[in-house]
């Protein structure tokens, strides 16, 4: 999908992603002191401002002019002790101009060339002890999981992600796969949890 498509599916209803942070972005970045971070691929904002309320200077990017609006829009209503900077562009041909603590990619799912600008250009923009986190679909979610793009070929692995940067100088904290409880309706009218299988990768950068 490119941005006019997205721009569409933003417009289409109030919110596409929940107003809570994912999960693990809300359990990797915890522990982290709070500086300047990049979310690449913000969409609504969500992890974005999540950052922000707990201290950190966030540049939220997007080439959904409409997604990040709708950000401007929940933060304005949100007490945060940070700030956040809104920026329509698009994650796989941006460059940064400054040097970031913390680089998220949640949820951007590529293909892989496309996917490899998109990690590369995040960890490059770090400075050096600055931590890096992923988490996508992963690949195994087709044949194991449940929900997540249906298209093989924006799915990965922590083995792709770790050989996007292989000629960068990491430190590997985690990289495989997690599990995520999902919670849908059954046939009967009631619910039920599957489980969806992500990847997820949280670096530093040597």
């Amino acid at each position: 999908m490119d941005a006019s498509a997205w721009d569409e599916r933003y417009a289409a209803a109030q919110l596409v992603w929940s107003v809570e942070p994912n999960q693990f972005v809300a359990r990797e970045c915890a522990d982290l002191t709070p500086g300047r971070a990049l979310d690449l691929a913000a969409g609504e904002g969500r992890n974005a401002i999540w950052l922000a309320r707990r201290g950190w200077s966030v540049t939220a990017l997007d080439f959904s002019a409409v997604a990040l609006d709708k950000g401007r829009e929940l933060a304005a209503s949100s007490p945060m002790d940070g700030d956040i900077e809104w920026l329509v562009a698009d994650a796989t041909t941006w460059r940064p101009d400054r040097d970031y603590d913390l680089a998220v990619l949640a949820y951007l799912q590529l293909a892989a060339e496309e996917r490899r600008a998109a990690v590369r250009t995040a960890f490059g923009a770090l400075v050096r002890g600055g931590t890096f986190l992923l988490v996508a679909h992963d690949t195994t979610n087709l044949t194991e999981g449940t929900g997540g793009p249906q298209d093989a070929s924006v799915l990965m692995t922590s083995d792709d992600v770790l050989g996007d940067l292989a000629d960068h100088d990491v430190v590997v904290e985690h990289a495989g796969r997690v599990q995520r409880l999902v919670t849908a309706n059954d046939d009967h009218g009631g619910e039920v949890s599957r489980t969806a299988y992500d990847c997820l990768v949280r670096l530093r950068r040597g």
